[in-house]
């Protein structure tokens, strides 16, 4: 695959998605062990159910990382300059994330050329989960 480039680039073109299998829980308990977020509302139902919730669900951290790995599939993270998110509902065990990214500004920041990606990841019935931005440079 062509490494995009400044002047290949064009406002409104799509970075290639990402599609997830359903959320399960052997992913959150292998994200706990990674991450070192051992939060228990994300691995055991009796204290996801006695904060109000139906089940465990996925960590914000992991729907952020999925959103990343939108960017660094399109581009080395070497050229990562920014990457902002805001969380927006919760995944659930059985969500199907799609995580999907588009180029919505080029600019130069700091001296270098760079996108502007605009992130959003949503499950199967096209719910919102996480938006983002990320700025990336470009050669």
């Amino acid at each position: 695959m062509n490494r995009p480039t400044f002047d290949s680039v064009q406002v409104g073109d799509q970075l290639p998605a990402l599609q997830l299998a359903p959320v399960n829980r052997t992913t959150l308990a292998l994200f706990a062990g990674a991450s070192g977020d051992h939060n228990p509302i994300h691995i055991d139902t009796d204290v996801a159910r006695r904060a109000g919730m139906p089940d465990v669900f996925a960590q914000g951290m992991l729907g952020m990382a999925w959103l990343a790995r939108v960017i660094t599939g399109w581009v080395p993270q070497s050229q990562l300059r920014r990457f902002d998110a805001r969380f927006q509902g919760i995944t659930h065990l059985g969500n199907a994330i799609h995580c999907s990214g588009r180029v919505v500004e080029k600019l130069d920041h700091n001296g270098e050329h760079c996108v502007r990606i605009e992130l959003k990841s949503a499950n199967q019935f096209g719910q919102t989960k996480i938006v983002g931005e990320a700025l990336v440079a470009l050669p």
